[in-house]
């Protein structure tokens, strides 16, 4: 029997068994599929630094301490975000609220606990309050 060549299907057969509907398929079927890829290129082993990469991968990261709140309240200036923030189209910011209190930061709104994720698709200006921000604001704008 040849290998398959690149274009031919292969097809693999898996059976379930019991109740719990666990799928098998046979070793060597996995096996032999496993080493077509490798050939091919189709699949890569190893391991990264941990850093994320390609588009997933955020432009600019910030986080909202746990307390921020509470420090705000008790009269501390924060400055957590910078006052303007200079991105370009298809960048990409998250902001992680790691406080028990929701934070208004210039046009984003992020609850307690929520992280907010903004890929910048249009060009603009957006400015609004800003509750982390000593100054009470921020400004996005978003460059071609």
């Amino acid at each position: 029997m040849r290998p398959p060549a690149v274009g031919d299907s292969v097809t693999s057969t898996t059976s379930v068994t019991g109740s719990d509907r666990t799928p098998t398929a046979p070793r060597s079927s996995a096996l032999v599929l496993m080493a077509i890829l490798l050939g091919l290129g189709l699949v890569t082993v190893g391991c990264g630094g941990g850093e994320e990469s390609g588009p997933e991968q955020p432009t600019y990261s910030f986080v909202i301490p746990a307390g921020a709140g509470d420090r705000i309240d008790d009269g501390e200036p924060l400055d957590v975000l910078p006052r303007e923030l200079v991105a370009q189209l298809d960048e990409t910011v998250i902001i992680v609220n790691e406080d028990d209190q929701a934070h208004l930061l210039g046009p984003w709104f992020v609850g307690p606990g929520e992280t907010l994720r903004q890929r910048f698709t249009q060009e603009g200006v957006f400015e609004d309050s800003c509750t982390v921000h000593a100054s009470g604001k921020f400004t996005v704008v978003v460059e071609g």
